[in-house]
């Protein structure tokens, strides 16, 4: 029977899902409230567009979609504890 080498034991596996997960969960939670933020900016006292605040949170809502999607992405592509997807970030 042929040993199979892994990179790391168990809790190693476990710490890297754990950083992977908090890293993703604070970008995601930082590409909504950046995004709401620039909606409302736009929609009010520059006055470029016009949105209610759920067209901004649904914009917000888009805009954390499209990051988590790219963060599991980076996850598959990247370095495996981290959501970027630029190695060793």
């Amino acid at each position: 029977m042929t040993n199979i080498n892994l990179p790391g034991d168990a809790q190693t596996v476990l710490k890297t899902a754990a950083t992977y997960g908090k890293d993703l969960a604070e970008r995601t939670l930082a590409t909504a409230v950046v995004a709401a933020g620039g909606v409302a900016v736009a929609a009010g006292p520059a006055d470029m567009f016009h949105a209610s605040f759920w067209e901004t949170m649904a914009t917000a809502g888009i805009a954390a979609a499209l990051t988590l999607l790219k963060g599991m992405a980076a996850r598959a592509f990247g370095t495996k504890n981290s959501a970027s997807l630029v190695k060793g970030v």
